[in-house]
């Protein structure tokens, strides 16, 4: 099943592209790059491809800061207990184990009885707070929790914790509902509505972050300290898919520069183990750094990825990241025969090709996996979806979306019908009972037919502006090279040529799936294209007829040679 795709240009202010291009002197095409990102002069544009870290925002104008940074600090002094709490994923546990690692090491007067932290078992106590936490906090005497990339919505877990005698600060980047908020002693959230804090898309790991840095200030810490930690910060903004702008852009920036210049020791034995010299980038971080992490979770325990983070020995944390390369290898074999699992069950679905989502339930799929499963049936037939199975003799999983359609919402609207759920506006969990499941699909199904819009169903591919083939070089890459780290709100520049032909029918099938090509324009010099999955377009490109192609740039190493080659996303006959 191929769905044809959408092209659709990205707006562009020409008069402000212009003036950027009076200011910058370079070329216009890269000028409407800048005002698509929000640049407007040499000032903005100085700040976009020369990030500084003194650029991050004061973490005391966050609501609860000072109220967190004070309970904390009089807790270690009193010679009582803290409990780091996160979630089972890559976000939860870097931000656990950055918490963790700082205070071990920074906090004046903590000793090491003081500390410690937890990661809830995924199948056993599932997302977030438990009572089965909070009474292991009571037992080990535990008099303050501090939650990281969770907390916001356990409005009657931190109630139950403090009848327990457990004070609890909240550290999460999730939306809170508002008027129901946790009564904990501090809630650091940018996203709560009276938050006065200018960036608001920080990573769960970020707001840790921004706590070890009001601690830093507050102990009157030199910031390198905190610093030391920017590598699995940027680790947690390419996991959880956050905006790469603003503050998190920083912090991405500097964090891939240290991953590749002085990592942390967990970083620097998951590159050996999987052999790779290369410069790593945000999208390595993603998907050679994160799967290894997430893995630990998934298939097993999160707690491992935590002490991998704050292991300091080097043969124990290269045994330990073994561990993990083998959970994430066997996470691969079963997330492949959960998938095709699911889109056979799809194709013998007579009715399916009628529904506006997918949802999907059996009770022996792997609940580690069902949200990559899920992110699989988006790519496959671009409809929301939730994938679901048993856990604790409940229906659990993971909703994915697509582009414009809020799948949060959507099943905040069948809340009544929940334990449980929580999310963002492209990626969801839930929890329900087995009775709910059937009336759920049901009113899901029709609350995305009647709120989606035409255009989210169809998969569309966004151009930043159009090219000309002879403009491809390598002054216009090595600038390209400077828009990164690249993510949601700063990707990768798409390009759009028109009347384009095959160059001398080179046009060849690589491995039955994709394509590689010599293109002209205009009788210039040809240039090379790779088109994966795009077998299926060979007959176009083949037939002697001019065509349009949109793409990225990028590099292709051959024989030790580097040069540009277009990394070829969609063709269409040319009008």
């Amino acid at each position: 099943m191929r769905l044809e795709k959408r092209w659709t240009f990205k707006p562009t202010d020409e008069p402000l592209a212009q003036n950027i291009q009076k200011d910058l002197n370079i070329s216009l095409s890269l000028c409407r790059l800048l005002a698509q990102r929000s640049i407007r002069d040499f000032a903005s544009a100085k700040h976009f491809f020369r990030p500084q870290l003194e650029h991050l925002h004061d973490p005391f104008l966050m609501k609860g800061m000072q109220d967190a940074i004070t309970h904390i600090d009089q807790t270690i002094r009193e010679g009582k207990k803290i409990m780091i709490f996160g979630d089972y994923d890559v976000d939860g546990t870097t931000a656990v184990a950055v918490v963790y690692d700082f205070l071990r090491g920074n906090a004046p007067d903590l000793s090491k009885e003081q500390l410690c932290y937890y990661i809830p078992h995924r199948y056993n106590e599932g997302y977030g707070l438990s009572t089965k936490a909070i009474d292991e906090c009571a037992a080990q005497g535990i008099s303050l929790i501090i939650t990281l990339d969770c907390g916001i919505k356990s409005v009657e877990k931190i109630a139950y914790a403090r009848e327990k005698g457990i004070g609890v600060i909240v550290c999460d980047h999730h939306l809170p509902e508002e008027g129901h908020l946790p009564e904990a002693i501090a809630i650091l959230n940018p996203k709560q509505s009276d938050c006065p804090y200018p960036f608001k898309e920080l990573s769960g790991c970020g707001i840790g972050f921004k706590l070890i840095s009001g601690l830093a200030m507050f102990w009157q810490l030199d910031m390198s300290l905190v610093y030391n930690y920017l590598d699995l910060v940027a680790t947690s903004i390419a996991a959880d898919i956050v905006p790469i702008n603003g503050e998190n852009r920083i912090l991405a920036y500097f964090g891939v520069e240290k991953v590749n210049l002085n990592p942390c020791l967990a970083i620097q034995v998951i590159r050996e183990l999987v052999d790779t010299k290369k410069v790593l980038k945000v999208s390595d971080l993603v998907f050679v750094i994160a799967p290894r992490i997430n893995a630990a979770g998934r298939m097993d325990d999160g707690n491992k990825a935590v002490a991998l983070f704050i292991e300091k020995d080097y043969a124990t944390a290269q045994k330990m990241a073994a561990q993990l390369h083998e959970d994430n290898s066997d996470r691969r074999l079963v997330d492949k025969s959960i998938s095709d699992e699911a889109l056979l069950i799809l194709q013998e679905d007579l009715g399916y090709k009628d529904n506006y989502s997918t949802v999907l339930f059996r009770p022996h799929w792997h609940k580690g996996v069902v949200g990559i499963v899920a992110s699989r049936l988006v790519d496959y037939y671009y409809k929301p979806t939730i994938v679901l199975t048993e856990s604790n003799n409940k229906i659990t999983g993971s909703a994915r979306s697509v582009t414009g359609f809020n799948i949060h919402d959507a099943i905040a609207s069948c809340s009544d019908l929940l334990e449980n759920y929580g999310g963002h506006y492209f990626a969801a969990g839930l929890t329900m009972s087995k009775e709910n499941f059937e009336p759920f699909r049901q009113r899901f199904e029709d609350i995305v037919r009647q709120t989606i819009s035409t255009e989210s169903r169809c998969p569309e591919i966004l151009i930043d502006t159009e090219l000309e083939l002879s403009q491809v070089n390598y002054k216009l890459f090595n600038i390209l090279q400077q828009f990164e780290p690249f993510g949601p709100d700063n990707l990768r520049p798409v390009f759009f040529s028109r009347g384009v032909t095959n160059f001398r029918q080179s046009c060849k099938i690589v491995k039955d799936q994709h394509i590689k090509f010599l293109i002209s324009q205009n009788g210039a010099q040809p240039i090379s294209g790779i088109g994966f999955n795009l077998a299926y377009k060979f007959d176009l490109i083949n037939s002697n007829k001019p065509f349009d192609i949109v793409y990225t740039i990028d590099e292709n190493e051959w024989n030790n040679e580097t040069s540009l080659q277009l990394k070829v996303l969609d063709i269409r006959a040319s009008a």
